[in-house]
């Protein structure tokens, strides 16, 4: 008899973890589970990738609005929502204020939001056997989802990620399983959450090799320049991706006389104000190029001749391995979970997380042919297709 399962995601815009999800329902075994994906705001590119097997349920508004501007949750009469945000907001603003916190409020401000949003959220009625939440924050599903078994995703390095883990280890208490994509992922966790070494397991985010490279094929228009040595990067346009230490990387290599590298960026987000005024500072609007969305990056990895991750922390960029199966060499800055995703010097390059790390990087598998060429061999050599992950994954529902 198949076993229900119910699936969370807040929504399904262009990003690493959605990337994964959709590669994990493409590979879910549907002869022995039923799905249900239960999307909180039914909104991005990504939803028309869902597999037709997947039964998307219908969005339930109130669900919706944690992430939204608390002027909308107004128009739209979610009052007590609009309340509790507001509350939130000033009291995270303090929290962050007094901490003196690098990425301000904003993720304090969702933990408090959700907290008290909770209490006024309607219950699924279902009883399923087990629920999995597959990006953070966990709470809809740890207070309001029935389930014999409730698995929550880690995607992330909790130590970096500033919130209020005392907040945050209440609702990560609620669940029987946590599953983490990494080593290094998993060693962060535990550093932050002692008490629940007893609940992780292990499983790598699945990829889709004979997907990306038949996405890679697609014919796409952009500024591509065969005069230029072309950098490419992918990633929410966050604090978090290190974007700006990028600007100011490849304004200094410009400075050494290296006019001829472009930067082109693919991602959208709320740093794109900042990231734009940075750009307009050191003159660089011909050369560092913000794309935008691309619902498919992969004609654009394929044409690049160097993929950047200029990161502040990770868990681990699924951007990364998607390169490296395209057979792109490979330059990431040293956050703590990098080696998790490169052997340095055999299938990509770690460089140090400051300005002239990454300049010097640059600059090295610009000039040094033969290293980007034994580095485009390390991909090579490697086997990408990891859908034998799933087993773990039927090991814990079988528990």
């Amino acid at each position: 008899m198949k076993k229900d399962i119910l699936i969370s995601v807040y929504d399904m815009e262009i990003g690493g973890i959605e990337r994964s999800l959709v590669n994990m329902l493409e590979s879910f075994d549907y002869d022995s589970y039923n799905i249900d994906l239960l999307i909180f705001n039914h909104s991005g590119e990504f939803l028309s990738l869902i597999p037709d097997q997947v039964n998307v349920l219908p969005q339930i508004k109130q669900y919706s609005f944690f992430r939204k501007p608390i002027v909308e949750c107004v128009k739209e009469k979610q009052y007590s929502t609009a309340f509790v945000r507001l509350a939130s907001k000033y009291i995270a603003n303090a929290k962050s204020k007094f901490l003196k916190l690098e990425e301000g409020s904003g993720y304090i401000q969702m933990q408090l939001s959700l907290k008290y949003s909770t209490y006024f959220l309607p219950k699924q009625s279902k009883l399923y056997d087990i629920a999995i939440s597959y990006a953070w924050p966990h709470d809809i599903l740890a207070y309001k989802v029935n389930a014999k078994m409730k698995i929550a995703w880690i995607h992330t390095d909790y130590g970096k990620l500033e919130i209020d883990n005392k907040l945050d280890l209440n609702v990560w208490n609620k669940f029987d399983y946590i599953a983490s994509i990494s080593d290094e992922v998993t060693e962060s966790f535990l550093h932050t959450y002692p008490s629940l070494k007893y609940k992780v397991f292990q499983m790598e985010n699945i990829n889709s090799p004979e997907f990306i490279k038949k996405m890679a094929s697609e014919e796409v228009y952009y500024k591509h320049d065969s005069e230029s040595f072309n950098l490419l990067s992918v990633g929410r346009l966050s604090y978090v991706k290190g974007f700006d230490i990028a600007i100011k990387a490849l304004r200094n290599l410009h400075e050494q006389g290296y006019q001829n590298i472009k930067w082109f960026v693919i991602g959208y987000g709320g740093y794109e104000t900042e990231l734009r005024k940075l750009i307009e500072e050191y003159q660089l609007k011909e050369s560092f190029i913000l794309l935008g969305k691309k619902t498919n990056p992969y004609p654009y990895m394929k044409n690049c001749d160097l993929y950047v991750q200029p990161s502040r922390y990770e868990g681990k960029a699924v951007t990364v391995t998607e390169a490296k199966i395209l057979g792109k060499p490979v330059l990431i800055t040293n956050y703590p979970t990098a080696r998790s995703q490169v052997q340095d010097g055999i299938d990509g390059l770690i460089c140090d997380l400051s300005i002239e790390g990454l300049s010097r990087g640059i600059k090295r598998l610009m000039l040094e042919n033969e290293l980007r060429s034994n580095l485009i061999d390390g991909t090579a050599k490697k086997n990408y297709s990891n859908q034998d992950e799933l087993i773990k994954l039927y090991k814990v529902f079988g528990s």
